[in-house]
């Protein structure tokens, strides 16, 4: 273990429904809990394994829900009992990733933490690693770092990050400053932005001090700050139960780009590291379709018992989690999925609209299936 990675935390946050990876991913199991890239590993422990190397087991925190802890507990039998943080209720990542910053914060001071979601696909864990050694030591010096990743299409799916002039960081020779974050583009922009070079996509992937992350989060939302602070100081004590049912629903629900990144990058105090390491979020049907690309010999690649799917003249993906048979017959770039409860049957082109067909299910006379 380097000497700047002496105080480098990992924070896990495993939240959302992946409500587009329906009905596979779903609120009491959602996709975080799925192995959906068939490495034999799900996400969640995919993830645990990358960041071992860099901190050891004793130096990650998982923040999830209360539903999801038995099942977080059972995949990472190695996570210490004080490296778990449940959240009562979702208040998306400013409050996940503040409050295990603060509570990091008081148990070792000066620490400094990275922000890597559970849900995403790494192909190369020496070369994550790597870009993350680099955002610690950027870090160190004070900044505020996130990993960009390298475009490889021009993506209409992801924000963007717009890198500026390389930093004289020692230990970070990558580093350069973020100039903006841009919101999804349309698909012209995006191929401009491809073609350019100084674009990267926004990963969330966030590294610095707690205490400077804080700080900013105190600069521009002082309410949410305070209460966080107020969890954290009753956390590892008697009333932390108490003070978590007061002051935890209140919170302000908004994504920590808004409160942290996005005000540090217009305050000249972000870096980004690019990230060459092959990277998804695998989002819909149509990233799981890709991922398993080459998987086989088959045209239809299946996650289940290959043994239950047949098909001709099809391409696509079947995830079977039944004991049916399932049978595709001449129709091209198709997604199956058959679970004991629902059957979803839409294409890659259609997988963004699969969210879509939730929010109806939302309002249907079937919401056991959600």
């Amino acid at each position: 273990m380097s000497a700047n990675l002496d105080r480098f935390h990992a924070v896990i946050p495993a939240g959302g429904v992946g409500s587009r990876l329906w009905p596979l991913s779903r609120a009491t199991a959602p996709k975080f809990l799925h192995d959906v890239a068939g490495t034999g590993e799900t996400l969640l422990r995919s993830t645990w394994l990358r960041l071992v190397p860099l901190c050891g087991e004793d130096r990650i925190m998982v923040v999830t829900g209360c539903a999801h802890a038995d099942e977080v507990r059972r995949q990472l039998p190695e996570l210490r009992d004080d490296g778990i943080v449940l959240e009562t209720e979702g208040r998306d990542s400013s409050a996940a990733i503040g409050l295990a910053a603060a509570i990091l914060e008081r148990r070792s001071p000066g620490a400094v933490i990275g922000s890597f979601a559970a849900d995403h696909l790494v192909h190369s864990d020496v070369r994550f690693r790597r870009a993350v050694r680099e955002a610690v030591a950027a870090a160190e010096a004070g900044w505020i770092a996130t990993i960009g990743i390298q475009p490889v299409e021009p993506s209409t799916a992801f924000g963007y990050i717009r890198a500026g002039s390389p930093l004289e960081v020692e230990g970070a020779p990558s580093a350069r400053n973020v100039e903006a974050f841009v919101e999804k583009p349309k698909l012209a922009t995006a191929r401009r932005y491809l073609v350019s070079g100084e674009y990267l996509w926004n990963a969330g992937m966030f590294i610095a001090r707690a205490a400077t992350l804080l700080e900013v989060l105190a600069e521009h939302e002082p309410e949410l700050a305070a209460g966080i602070a107020e969890i954290a100081d009753a956390w590892d004590g008697p009333e932390r139960e108490a003070t978590v049912a007061r002051v935890w629903p209140s919170l302000k629900k908004i994504a920590i780009d808004y409160t942290v990144a996005e005000p540090a990058a217009k305050e000249g105090r972000l870096a980004v590291i690019p990230g060459f390491f092959g990277w998804d979020d695998v989002g819909d049907f149509a990233a799981v379709s890709r991922v398993h690309l080459g998987a086989g010999d088959n045209d239809i690649n299946v996650i289940g018992d290959p043994g239950r799917v047949v098909s001709t003249g099809s391409t696509g993906l079947v995830v079977s989690q039944t004991d049916r048979v399932v049978a595709v017959a001449g129709i091209p770039d198709v997604v199956v999925v058959d679970t004991p409860d629902a059957l979803l049957v839409t294409t890659r082109a259609g997988a963004q609209d699969v969210k879509q067909l939730v929010e109806q299910l939302k309002e249907s006379n079937h919401p056991e299936v959600l």
